[in-house]
């Protein structure tokens, strides 16, 4: 037991937690979907995990500072509008070229979103509804209410970036697009877990009075954190328009949703200072593999998974609180007593 306890700390147990569910999900759709594991199936989930993944990831830097991210939907579909419209009206930029061009916008949108609420000392929540709906007008405004369709962008954002397979075996596939998201799911936990800069977000999370008694630049720390949210959506955007190719008005709307509930399901805590990268990656394969389970099963209407996603937001809260809570103290006794 001393090992275990070693090894593994109280917040570990949400992530073993939610790779119990994630198999118990399995395990229930395989008795009533036929044929439900197959190559396709896997590849289509694998393909469908980048978008939100990337989202979830920024949204726990956020997360963890005490703060949210609601405009990251938004952000999204400024930057996929934005590139797509630059790559209608000039289809000879290059690929890296247009990547840079998504990053940079949900760069430019992230630290504005910095900016208001680490120097404005206006509260998260306020600040990003508002440029949530401002970044969505933008949209509105600078396409002039026109969609960008497959047929006005180049070949290659439509047809091949989102298709480009690096390894293939028995018919599962390893694309660019999934390789991209598992490096910054790869970063970003190691940022989180040995950099300076994750240390401090913790511990800025965990008590803001006490960061900042400690001498830590709590401002300029929540504002990276926004930062970095904003440039994650931004390659999100980009993403976006590889996978889909029709950009509308609405493109990216409600991923601020999914991106929280993938949080939130991951164990990152609401409270702040609590939770990892890889247990968003987690809740978002968790949302992404129930989501497709209930694509094929017959006996669910779409418009009831909005309404199954927002219990799993209640039902996480809940069990964070109580169960996980519990636990938390009881690890924290054993801890004690061991060192003793």
């Amino acid at each position: 037991m001393r090992k275990i306890y070693k090894y593994i700390n109280a917040d570990q147990i949400k992530e073993i937690f939610l790779v119990v569910l994630i198999l118990l999900v399995i395990v229930i759709f395989s008795f009533s979907i036929p044929n439900y594991i197959n190559v396709s199936f896997i590849n289509r989930i694998s393909t469908s995990i980048v978008i939100i993944s990337i989202l979830a990831v920024g949204q726990t830097t956020v997360f963890i500072s005490r703060n949210f991210d609601l405009s990251v939907g938004s952000i999204v579909g400024v930057s996929a509008y934005f590139v797509a419209f630059q790559l209608w009206k000039h289809p000879g930029i290059p690929p890296v070229v247009a990547i840079l061009m998504s990053l940079g916008v949900g760069m430019i949108l992230g630290s504005i979103n910095g900016l208001i609420v680490s120097y404005g000392k206006v509260p998260s929540v306020i600040a990003t509804i508002a440029t949530l709906a401002i970044y969505r007008t933008f949209v509105i405004e600078y396409g002039h209410s026109l969609p960008v369709t497959p047929n006005l962008l180049p070949v290659w954002v439509t047809d091949e970036f989102n298709k480009i397979v690096l390894f293939r075996f028995r018919g599962l596939e390893l694309r660019l697009v999934f390789v991209i998201m598992i490096v910054v799911v790869i970063i970003f936990q190691l940022l989180m877990k040995y950099h300076q800069f994750g240390r401090r977000l913790y511990a800025i999370g965990s008590n803001t009075d006490a960061a900042r008694v400690a001498g830590f630049p709590n401002l300029r720390i929540v504002f990276l954190a926004f930062l970095i949210s904003g440039t994650l959506a931004g390659l999100a955007g980009f993403l976006y328009i590889s996978r889909f190719g029709n950009i509308s008005l609405q493109a990216g709307m409600g991923m601020e949703f999914v991106s929280v509930t993938a949080v939130v399901i991951g164990g990152v805590s609401n409270k702040g200072g609590s939770g990892s990268v890889i247990g968003a990656f987690l809740g978002a394969l968790f949302i992404t593999l129930l989501e497709n389970s209930l694509f094929l099963s017959k006996g669910v209407d779409e418009f009831w998974r909005d309404a199954i996603l927002g219990f799993l937001i209640l039902l996480a809260v809940a069990i964070d609180y109580v169960v996980i809570g519990k636990l938390r103290r009881v690890w924290a006794q054993r801890e004690i007593l061991i060192k003793d």
